[in-house]
């Protein structure tokens, strides 16, 4: 579509991971299994919060919340991710890319304010223990929830809104595997610099506020540990803790170097998406039932069940 002198790009080009066929076919398996293993590591997680009485507590509310995203968010992008591995034309419309872009910024908008409720939640439970049935009961946890899941969707459609005003005029080759904000700002050709500081400055209110909150409650946690004389009591703190700063790390420490640092399709780039979009989907579950005494206790009592009305 021709804008007086410009001619306005109606369909992006995803380069991908690789173009080598063979290297293709290995990768769309990979990806495949991960797909249906993150898929199943999150129902289930779901599954069993729900059916168990002993997990209906604020923490696996939260929990239950961050599971069903990212289900979510790993279906946002690794099926386009399976159909282009196996496709010619490796093609995305604007408005699917767009959709892609604001849905990708909401998913991970919304998992910085849980991780960030989450570790309230347990500050509460660890620095203010008698008063934690009251300060987090279920209109508070529905609100707290609430709140991160609104924050998001405003987060991602601002940001996508923003950089849909740009004008797009070619080259429309994006790199990376996925429509994502930065490598697609490079392809504007009308001055980004509104979408620049609308990304900077969700990643500075949002993500480092956020962020300002897990450092300080874990804080206020750690010193409340340092304080007790019981090893019991110290253990049980950590390793209900220890789960939860695991994905606070692997999810800030990719998600902030990608969004800011300056775009350039480098390889290192494209890991990080991978690992962030891809494989911290997965690894929530696995770290979180694996870590976890009590999600492990239930899911040998959902198993008993099952085999007690089996046989």
């Amino acid at each position: 579509m021709e804008v007086g002198n410009t001619t306005r790009v109606t369909v992006f080009v995803l380069q991908g991971l690789s173009n080598n066929p063979h290297i293709q076919i290995v990768l769309f398996v990979i990806f495949l299994v991960i797909y249906l293993l993150t898929l199943t590591g999150n129902l289930l997680m779901l599954l069993v919060i729900r059916t168990d009485s002993h997990l209906h507590t604020p923490m696996y509310f939260f929990l239950s919340q961050l599971s069903f995203l990212d289900a979510f968010y790993s279906s946002v992008i690794v099926p386009k991710l399976l159909k282009n591995l196996l496709s010619k034309w490796k093609t995305i419309s604007f408005l699917e890319c767009f959709t892609q872009i604001s849905l990708v910024i909401f998913s991970g908008a919304t998992e910085a304010c849980l991780l960030s409720v989450m570790a309230y939640d347990r500050y509460q439970a660890v620095c203010h223990p008698l008063l934690y049935v009251v300060t987090m009961n279920k209109k508070v946890c529905a609100g707290l929830a609430g709140a991160s899941w609104a924050i998001g969707m405003g987060t991602g459609l601002l940001n996508t809104i923003l950089l849909a005003q740009q004008d797009f005029c070619g080259p429309n080759l994006i790199r990376s595997f996925a429509c994502e904000l930065p490598p697609v700002l490079l392809l504007a050709c009308s001055d980004p610099y509104i979408s620049i500081a609308s990304i900077l400055t969700t990643m500075v209110v949002l993500g480092l506020g956020s962020l300002v909150l897990l450092v300080g409650s874990y804080t206020c946690i750690i010193l409340t540990a340092l304080g007790m004389n019981s090893a019991t009591g110290w253990n049980k703190i950590f390793s209900t803790c220890s789960s939860h700063f695991l994905v606070v790390t692997i999810f800030y420490g990719s998600g902030i170097f990608r969004y800011m640092t300056p775009p350039s399709g480098s390889a290192l780039e494209q890991v990080l998406s991978l690992q962030y979009s891809v494989v911290t989907p997965l690894l929530n579950p696995l770290i979180y039932s694996l870590k976890n005494q009590e999600v492990k206790a239930a899911l040998r009592r959902m198993l008993a069940r099952k085999l007690r009305l089996t046989f």
